[in-house]
């Protein structure tokens, strides 16, 4: 990826809403010219999609944990994301190194409907065990990628 493509990125990272013309006008560059680097971003998958930042207390989410989770044994991405993705409070998985498999993301609006979330990821018969970390203020949050 150039560097113009990279500044382009940047700009839509902290505002995904610019016109083409908006970010043309930052990076001295036609609003066409922006739009065929974005459409070709899009089709090589650089560009993975365009989605609006929610505040979660907009969507009831008042509660929010990390949680690890130790198999019994080896478990595999596909199985995580199986097992996982039906759980609507489950709102990112990632497979990690050290001593836990996986580390689940979980909204919740409430500490008793975060305590039904937990249960259900541990109902899995593989499970071996979890640990959670509540998560207790945001500090910040850049835009990712």
């Amino acid at each position: 990826m150039d560097a113009v493509n990279q500044e382009i990125i940047r700009i839509l990272l902290s505002d995904g809403r610019a016109s083409f013309h908006q970010i043309g006008r930052e990076i001295k560059m036609s609003a066409s010219a922006v739009k065929r680097r974005v459409d070709q971003m899009v089709a090589r998958g650089e560009i993975a999609g365009f989605s609006a930042v929610i505040d979660p207390a907009a969507l009831g989410w008042e509660t929010e944990a990390y949680i690890e989770l130790y198999y019994k044994g080896n478990v595999r991405k596909p199985e995580l994301e199986r097992n996982l993705s039906a759980i609507p409070q489950v709102v990112g998985v990632w497979s990690v190194s050290g001593d836990a498999d996986a580390l689940v993301h979980v909204m919740a609006g409430s500490m008793s409907e975060l305590e039904d979330t937990i249960e259900l990821i541990r109902a899995n018969p593989k499970m071996d065990r979890t640990r959670s970390s509540i998560v207790l203020s945001r500090v910040f949050q850049r835009p990712r990628a």
